[in-house]
């Protein structure tokens, strides 16, 4: 059919109709169109643009083709090419003449500039709850384990001793600033561009600004071409769910490398794991797993809008209809992340044996004697240097650390005395770095108390 206008003698080809329509994925919208569209109906007749009796009769339809959505219910008709027609359609076979009048003073393109607003922000209103519940499981993992030792990797080498509830407390710090990306976001949305038009404003006396305040937003856009034309807000969405994404998977990743037999750490529930199809004995981190590969999918959507964006003139252009399916995705995508490792960290069987055996290398507290010898007066690059000619000393003689004497020490580090001896225990070393932002128990408590505050 020839959408909506006189300008066109015939119908769209049925080709160019189905590649052209967006209604398969842009029904999701339908809260927000019709909460927008009430918003905008109200205003019509407080101004006198239309009947004050046509608004409210519209309010009417629009409560009434809402409730028909929520229950399934809506009759769509697939030659209607999206969301907003389809509803558009309802009305006017609801209300005649008086349904015809809602778009008065409005084109698609700033209703669904509208409509992704509010979408994003309910959106991040409910991701920012899925990273508190993971936040709160983490943070329950690490109250258990407090005092629970293991190893600490860079270049995933064994290097310092460190309590397994710091390491977790690590991931809910960048959880915390994921909330805040979302939430800055959030602010910078927060602005109401009905009334742009297609891309110039109206010649109507709308009021802009008794929308924006029914919208709850912070106010209205400032120029009606940007308002129409800008996807910042989207892409901003994607680079936060992008982050998200990349955080949980380096999670995954460490629980992966926990539950390996190399490691033997942590144990999922059989719930969070799969077998094998062919070998029996098989317990697969699958969920970690997925949790990994499904970063790939958030970074391609956002690189795909950028894509998308990065050629575009002002103001609106039909490719910006591509904005909203990889949008879609994403947030589907890292809230069901988000669902599933909650419940599988607070699974977690921890192996604290096989932790405090694998912390327990002598060679893990060579940097606790290099700064003893920092505390004796010695430039530290001297003490790294000493400590690192006795390290080799020890390789070459085929023992650890802690099985050197005194004389063999003192080859290396002439200052050494019998409490060098007494450095290489993995309590006495987590215990020893006692400051804001280190691995001692007590500030891993402290840090505990924090979070579980800051949760609640």
């Amino acid at each position: 059919m020839a959408l909506w206008s006189g300008r066109f003698a015939g119908d769209t080809h049925g080709l160019v109709g189905k590649f052209s329509a967006s209604l398969g994925y842009d029904r999701r919208l339908y809260p927000y169109d019709i909460q927008g569209s009430i918003a905008h109906a109200r205003m019509l007749g407080a101004t006198g643009i239309i009947p004050p009796a046509d608004a409210a009769a519209l309010v009417k339809a629009l409560g009434e083709v809402r409730a028909a959505l929520d229950r399934g219910e809506f009759p769509f008709d697939e030659r209607l090419e999206d969301i907003h027609m389809s509803i558009e359609a309802a009305l006017i076979r609801k209300l005649g003449e008086a349904g015809a009048r809602l778009h008065t003073g409005r084109s698609r393109n700033d209703q669904v500039a509208t409509d992704e607003r509010l979408l994003l922000r309910a959106e991040a209103d409910a991701l920012t709850g899925r990273l508190v519940g993971l936040q709160q499981s983490l943070v329950r993992q690490a109250a258990a384990h407090t005092r629970t030792i293991l190893p600490g990797f860079t270049h995933l080498q064994h290097a310092q001793p460190v309590v397994f509830g710091h390491h977790l407390l690590a991931y809910v710090e960048m959880l915390e600033r994921d909330k805040g990306r979302l939430a800055d976001c959030r602010h910078r949305l927060n602005v109401c561009p009905l009334g742009s038009g297609a891309l110039a404003g109206s010649t109507l006396p709308l009021d802009r600004e008794r929308v924006a305040a029914e919208l709850e937003f912070d106010g209205v856009t400032r120029n009606s071409m940007d308002a129409v034309a800008d996807r910042d807000h989207l892409v901003e969405f994607l680079a936060a769910l992008a982050l998200i994404a990349m955080h949980t998977s380096r999670l995954a990743e460490d629980c992966v490398l926990w539950m390996s037999p190399e490691f033997g750490f942590v144990e999922f529930d059989d719930a969070f794991c799969t077998g094998s199809s062919l070998m029996p004995q098989k317990k697969n981190p699958d969920v970690a797993e997925l949790t990994r590969g499904k970063a790939g999918r958030v970074y391609g959507s956002l690189i795909g809008l950028l894509t998308v964006l990065k050629g575009l003139p002002l103001t609106y252009n039909r490719d910006l209809q591509e904005d909203k399916e990889g949008l879609f995705d994403a947030i589907d995508t890292v809230a069901a992340v988000l669902d599933v490792l909650a419940p599988m960290m607070d699974s977690a069987t921890v192996r604290v044996e096989r932790m405090r055996a694998a912390a327990a290398d002598p060679g893990l507290m060579a940097t606790d004697l290099a700064e003893w010898l920092v505390g004796q007066g010695v430039a530290f690059r001297d003490a790294h240097h000493q400590v690192g000619r006795f390290v080799g000393d020890c390789v070459r003689r085929g023992i650890g650390l802690d099985l050197a004497t005194l004389a063999q020490m003192r080859e290396h580090i002439p200052l050494a005395t019998e409490e060098c001896l007494k450095l290489f225990s993995p309590e006495r070393s987590v215990a020893a770095r006692d400051l804001p932002g280190g691995t001692a128990p007590a500030q891993v408590e402290r840090q505990v108390a924090f979070w579980q505050k800051r949760l609640a």
